[in-house]
């Protein structure tokens, strides 16, 4: 065998190695910044060639958006609505069921996310709100199975308590803006290189209850709505 082609073997086993790690590294990237939305996508997918360029699709097409910081007055009247609609509750499940999912729709369009379809928008907050979006599935999931006559009082009941976990991430979870990361790849690296949260990240919820941000009423998860212990 000649000195040539040893070399040309020797070039391809050592780029089949290069891709195995960079491949390694961008699943343990998206794994870390995705968590069970990542498990969900490749199960849904079938196979990690599909799932991880669908979740890098939507890093990039999130970072081309303008998600913006709650304004103080935005907060303080999204805060007032979901009260008031976790208080109709008692009286008109079904109605204050359609009035969250118009809530969050609106919450979502105030910090900069596109409310096209169901799919879309849930793949668009996935990126900044991936503990949640399941929640938000989940909600949605009831609402359409109420629409068909399907759904049950304590299903309603569920619908809000998914919806409000959503709900609450958008109104105290500041994502950081910065258009410099030119693509999924760069954004990667850095969470592979950081793989404990700073704690500085915006993206880190404060340590409070998510209760208090809800008002004087509040819909738990095991019974109707009850006052708000303080």
């Amino acid at each position: 065998m000649s000195l040539t082609l040893i070399g040309i073997i020797a070039l391809i086993a050592l780029a089949a190695v290069v891709l195995i790690i960079v491949g390694q590294r961008r699943t343990r990237s998206l794994h870390e910044l995705f968590g069970p939305e990542y498990d969900r996508t490749l199960k849904s997918m079938r196979a990690r060639g599909k799932a991880e360029p669908e979740l890098s699709k939507r890093i990039e097409r999130v970072a081309e958006l303008t998600i913006r910081p709650l304004a103080a007055a935005d907060r303080a009247r999204f805060e007032q609505s979901w009260q008031a609609d976790q208080a109709r509750f008692v009286d008109d499940p079904r109605g204050a069921v359609k009035e969250a999912d118009r809530l969050v729709a609106d919450l979502m369009q105030v910090r900069g996310y596109p409310v096209g379809d169901f799919g879309q928008r849930a793949a668009d907050v996935s990126v900044d709100h991936p503990l949640v979006v399941s929640e938000y599935r989940a909600a949605h999931e009831i609402a359409e199975r109420d629409a068909r006559g399907e759904a049950d009082t304590e299903e309603l009941r569920k619908a809000m308590v998914h919806y409000r976990a959503l709900f609450t991430d958008l109104l105290i979870v500041d994502v950081p803006t910065d258009k410099t990361v030119p693509s999924s790849i760069t954004r990667d690296r850095v969470l592979a290189d950081s793989p404990e949260p700073a704690a500085t990240d915006d993206r880190i919820i404060p340590d409070r209850s998510r209760n208090s941000l809800m008002g004087d009423r509040i819909i738990t998860d095991g019974g109707d709505a009850r006052p708000d212990a303080r």
